[in-house]
C-alpha cells in the first residue's frame, strides 16, 4: 500500500524507519520530512493546513493510508476531513484531539467519566487565575489551556513563579494556547507513559516509557519537549498496567464514543504513579516524542504498519504487535540555547559511524541539508540517539557510546538519561 506520514521531527522519521520495515508497503511519502526520513521516504513539499490540497494529493498518488504525526493538524481537524472523502486516516477527529487541544476539555471529560486526575480550577483571565494560586498551597501546577508544544506548563515552588507564569500565559507568551489556563494540585509520585492503540471501540496496548522532561542533569532547570527516554518504564507493573485500563483508558475510549466522537489512532496517557496508583496527569494524541522513537525500537516493525491501517479501518481485534525484551533508550541531542533560542546553522558529522553496529539508530529530529549536501542543525532537538540493550544501563552506555562519536560542535544533551531504572537495577 501507500502510505502518507505527515510530520518533520523524530517522532516521524521513528514512524518512517518502522512502517518502512513492513511486506505491506510500496512506497512511503513523507510531507515535509528531513535528511533522516529521506533515507526511507520521498520527502514531498505539502501544505498541511490546506486540508484539501492534502485529499487531492493522496486521490493522486493512490495513498491507502494517511498516519498523521504531529498534534496540530490533528486539533485542526485533518483526519475528519480525509475520512469524509474516504481516506484512512491514523490520527483522532477533531473533536476528539481535544483531549491534547485543550487541558480544560481533557479534565471536564475526567469529571464526567470518574477518572482519577489532579484536582484543578480553569480560568479565562489573569487575575481570577492569580487570586486563586495565591491562596493555594505550593508547589503547584500552572498549565496553558491550548497547545504550546510541551512548553506551557510551569510546576511553581513560589507565589513569585506562580504569579509570573500566570502573566506570561495572558501576557501572549504562548498565544492562543494561553488565552486561558489551568491549575492544579502538585502530585507526588513517579511519572511515566502509557500508549494504547485504540479504533474507536477496541483498544491494543502497546508499551510503558518514562521521559526526562527538564533540560538539566538530575531533573533541573526548564521543561523542555522532553530529552530523553526508555521504555518500558519499571514503575508500570502488570498491575498498574491493568489499573490504567480500567480506571483511565477504557472510561476516556468509552465517553468518547458515546459522545460521538469514537477515537482513532494512539493514545498516550501521562501518568503520575502515586501512592493511591494511576492519576492522568494530561493526554496526548499521538505518539510522544522521544517516546516513539524507544517505542519503535522495541515493537517489531514488520507490524508497525499493520497496527495503524487496522486502527484506521475499525479492525484493531485483528491485529497484534510483538515486543522485544529489551530496553530501549534515546538521548537527545540538542542545539546549544534549546529550550530558549537554539543556535542552528552548525554542520554535523559521524552519524554514519555513531550508528554502525545494529543497536543504535539515529532519528532525527532538527536537521537539513545545505545546497552543498551538509548536514546541519535545524531546530532546539536536533538527533535523538537510540539505543537497545539487555538492561537500561546496557542501552545507556551504547546511546552515549554512539554520541561520542558525533561532531557537532554546538550539540549538548543529559548525561544521566534512565537514572531512576538504573538506580533500580542496582
Amino acid at each position: 500500500m501507500n502510505v502518507l506520514l505527515i510530520g518533520s521531527g523524530g517522532r516521524e522519521h521513528a514512524l518512517a524507519w518502522a512502517i518502512s520495515a513492513s511486506p505491506r508497503l510500496t512506497k512511503l511519502f513523507c510531507a515535509p520530512g528531513n535528511p533522516g526520513i529521506a533515507q526511507v521516504a520521498e520527502c514531498v513539499s505539502l501544505d498541511v493546513a490546506d486540508h484539501n490540497g492534502v485529499v487531492a494529493y493522496c486521490k493522486d498518488n493512490a495513498i491507502e493510508l494517511v498516519v498523521i504525526g504531529p498534534e496540530a493538524p490533528l486539533v485542526a481537524g485533518l483526519g475528519d476531513d480525509l475520512r469524509a472523502q474516504g481516506i484512512a486516516c491514523f490520527g483522532p477527529g477533531k473533536e476528539a484531539a481535544q483531549l491534547e487541544g485543550s487541558k480544560a476539555f481533557t479534565k471536564e471529560l475526567c469529571d464526567a467519566a470518574s477518572i482519577p486526575t489532579a484536582q484543578y480550577k480553569s480560568f479565562a483571565n489573569a487575575a481570577d487565575a492569580k487570586a486563586y494560586a495565591a491562596g493555594h498551597a505550593l508547589p503547584i501546577v500552572i498549565k496553558a489551556d491550548g497547545l504550546a508544544a510541551g512548553k506551557g506548563v510551569a510546576i511553581a515552588t513560589t507565589q513569585d513563579e506562580a504569579l509570573g507564569f500566570i502573566d506570561e500565559c495572558f501576557g501572549g507568551k504562548f498565544g492562543s494556547a494561553g488565552a486561558s489556563v489551568v491549575i492544579e494540585e502538585f502530585l507526588e509520585g513517579e511519572e511515566a507513559s502509557f500508549f494504547v492503540v485504540s479504533d474507536g471501540k477496541d483498544i491494543l496496548p502497546l508499551a510503558t516509557a518514562q521521559d526526562h522532561k527538564r533540560v538539566g542533569d538530575g531533573d533541573t532547570g526548564p521543561n523542555t519537549g522532553g530529552m530523553g527516554a526508555y521504555s518500558p518504564a519499571p514503575v508500570m507493573t502488570e498491575e498498574m498496567i491493568e489499573r490504567t485500563l480500567k480506571e483511565i483508558i477504557q472510561p476516556t475510549v468509552d465517553e468518547l464514543a458515546r459522545r460521538g466522537s469514537p477515537y482513532q489512532g494512539v493514545l498516550y496517557a501521562g501518568l503520575m504513579i502515586t501512592a493511591q496508583g494511576p492519576k492522568l496527569i494530561e493526554y496526548n494524541v499521538r505518539f510522544g516524542d522521544p517516546e516513539a522513537q524507544v517505542l519503535m525500537m522495541r515493537a517489531n516493525p514488520a507490524q508497525v504498519l499493520d497496527v495503524l491501517d487496522a486502527a484506521a479501518r475499525g479492525t484493531l481485534n485483528e491485529a497484534e504487535l510483538d515486543w522485544s525484551d529489551d530496553v530501549a533508550l534515546t538521548v537527545v541531542v540538542a542545539a546549544s540555547g534549546y529550550p530558549g533560542t537554539p543556535k542552528k546553522g552548525g554542520e554535523i558529522r559521524g552519524l554514519e559511524e555513531a550508528s554502525s553496529g545494529g543497536s543504535v539508530e539515529i532519528f532525527h529530529a532538527g536537521t537539513k541539508r545545505n545546497d552543498a549536501g551538509q548536514l546541519l542543525a535545524n531546530g532546539g532537538r536536533v538527533l535523538n540517539v537510540t539505543a537497545r540493550g539487555k538492561t537500561v544501563a546496557d542501552a545507556r552506555d551504547k546511546a552515549y557510546a554512539a554520541i561520542k562519536k558525533i561532531d557537532w560542535a554546538d550539540g549538548f544533551c543529559r548525561s544521566d538519561i534512565g537514572w531512576r531504572a538504573i538506580a533500580r537495577e542496582g
